[in-house]
């Protein structure tokens, strides 16, 4: 478990809900913070890595455990 400023939880909500309150939620964070997002919507994992390369915030962690996924992002 890595240590984390903010948490959002995405589950249930489908795309592109879960990427729009990511957003959301990182621009409520200073720079160097980490945002933890738990989603079950099953096209999180790629749309987090595109979400990330495309606005400069890091990934740090994906994983998935029993249908629900957990993002550690650190905000640019």
């Amino acid at each position: 478990m890595m240590d984390f400023d903010s948490e959002l939880d995405a589950r249930q909500l489908a795309c592109p809900l879960p990427i729009l309150r990511t957003k959301k939620s990182l621009s409520q964070l200073s720079s160097g913070q980490v945002l933890k997002v738990i989603a079950t919507d099953k096209e999180s994992p790629k749309d987090f890595a595109v979400f990330c390369r495309q606005t400069g915030n890091e990934l740090l962690s994906s994983s998935e455990q029993h249908g629900e996924f957990t993002f550690y992002l650190r905000r640019r």
